[in-house]
């Protein structure tokens, strides 16, 4: 039987067809390649934009910032400035995993003797993660936002 040069067209057009169906398929049934938002309502999240940067100018505004530290032994230090009284300190703070949303927690803030929290370091997956830290302090409303990496 001989073949002609039609046939082999065809017959690679199905071979490439069948080479993108199987990644399509491995990609949308395989969890490894989740590819979630990174904000659930994003839309409803999107409408509160304008009091997010308020918050965030006033955590800018700040004379004295509160500092986060990575400690490759202890984990994550977040420390208030010494002239904030710890027990007026109200919030949380949410990490954030960028590529997998089962990662996720959030923490309250919630001080006794000194204004410092730590977050141990078997909480973390090694990689990137996003910190999301808001809090009240005197009735006014503050929001940093920040990266890190913990190997």
């Amino acid at each position: 039987m001989k073949i002609n040069w039609g046939t082999y067209i065809v017959i690679a057009f199905a071979l490439f067809i069948s080479f993108i169906m199987y990644f399509v398929v491995k990609v949308q049934s395989d969890s490894k390649y989740d590819n979630d938002l990174v904000v659930e309502e994003y839309y409803k999240h999107d409408v509160h934009f304008q009091d997010e940067m308020a918050r965030i100018q006033n955590a800018h505004d700040l004379k004295t910032k509160p500092v986060i530290t990575v400690d490759a032994t202890n984990g994550i230090t977040i420390v208030f400035p010494a002239d904030f009284t710890p027990s007026a300190i109200k919030g949380t703070v949410a990490f954030y995993r960028a590529s997998n949303k089962k990662f996720d927690f959030q923490v309250p803030l919630s001080f006794t003797d000194s204004a410092s929290l730590v977050i141990p370091k078997n909480k973390f997956i090694g990689g990137e993660w996003n910190i999301n830290m808001e809090w009240k302090y005197e009735g006014k409303s503050y929001l940093t936002k920040e990266e890190i990496y913990i190997k």
